[in-house]
């Protein structure tokens, strides 16, 4: 019989925060820690499925007969990738970039466990963002505020970069880190039924 333990995958502290939205809390938190290079011609978004996938197997390995949640997100402008910022001049780069116009949050998930066994379960939400234009003084706001590190394009939709977004078609749970819909839906198939999708639609497999 499987485990009724949830392993999340992730480092994120902003996806057990959004887990415990649909009435889910992981038993434990796993980082995977997996080689996030995207590889030659790799597209954003088989790149966010196929690092989603992989940081699942890899602590699914660690923890034989849990429910394993993976998750990735990718940010891309048409099949450029942009980097999760470390340093103020990716993330200047960055917001250069974004200002003005539209792009893409690729935020996949794949569980792995539960019912049905270890072949993953994947889903993916792909997101259009479209930004004003910023000025000189709004980027230097910005990264004086050190909410762009470790962000996925140098911003967090939830923070102050709010500030900068015109319009939102998709997920936007996705694009703060975890697509809600999906993640209940692959949760729900796999045996954890989160409080508020008892009733969803049967996710594809």
């Amino acid at each position: 019989m499987p485990s009724s333990e949830f392993v999340l995958a992730s480092a994120s502290p902003r996806r057990p925060a959004l887990l415990r939205q649909i009435g889910l809390a992981p038993d434990r938190v796993d980082p995977a820690e997996i080689d996030e290079t995207p590889r030659k011609a790799e597209l954003p978004r088989a790149l966010a499925l196929r690092l989603a996938v992989e940081k699942a197997a890899a602590v699914a390995a660690r923890h034989p007969g849990a429910v394993v949640l993976g998750a990735d997100t990718v940010v891309a402008c048409g099949r450029r990738v942009l980097p999760k910022a470390g340093t103020e001049a990716e993330a200047r780069a960055c917001l250069a970039l974004l200002g003005g116009r539209a792009h893409v949050v690729h935020s996949a998930v794949a569980v792995i466990g539960g019912v049905g066994g270890p072949k993953p379960r994947i889903r993916v939400a792909s997101s259009r963002v479209s930004f004003k234009r910023l000025t000189a003084e709004e980027i230097a706001f910005y990264l004086a505020s050190g909410e762009w590190r470790g962000k996925a394009g140098g911003y967090a939709i939830q923070g102050m970069a709010a500030a900068f977004v015109r319009t939102v078609s998709g997920s936007y749970s996705g694009i703060v880190g975890l697509p809600l819909f999906e993640t209940a839906q692959l949760l729900r198939a796999a045996g954890l039924v989160p409080a508020l999708a008892s009733g969803a639609d049967k996710p594809q497999l």
